[in-house]
């Protein structure tokens, strides 16, 4: 699988970026059929930096309703990276 399609996007809220501060970690949406060898080799890839750990969770899509018509979003994955200290991800400090 090739790193671009593993990693989809990174997420930017309030508790990753206090995860960043405090423990050097980043968050990342990732493909769900990825595992967490090919996140950390994507990772290491892509940023050049050096992955410890790597942690997923699959995430259930919402179900939303509009008048008589339902549907449901996509099941996603999320993947938060730990890096060795020293390294940093340099899209992450230009905030």
């Amino acid at each position: 699988m090739d790193s671009r399609r593993i990693i989809l996007r990174s997420l930017f809220t309030e508790k990753s970026t206090r995860q960043q501060d405090a423990s050097n970690q980043y968050v990342f949406a990732v493909d769900p059929r990825a595992n967490k060898r090919q996140i950390a080799d994507a990772i290491e890839q892509l940023f050049e930096v050096k992955v410890l750990q790597v942690r997923t969770q699959n995430r259930m899509g919402k179900i939303h309703a509009m008048g008589r018509y339902s549907g449901r979003r996509a099941d996603w994955k999320k993947a938060i990276v730990t890096l060795a200290e020293g390294n940093s991800i340099e899209m992450y400090e230009n905030l």
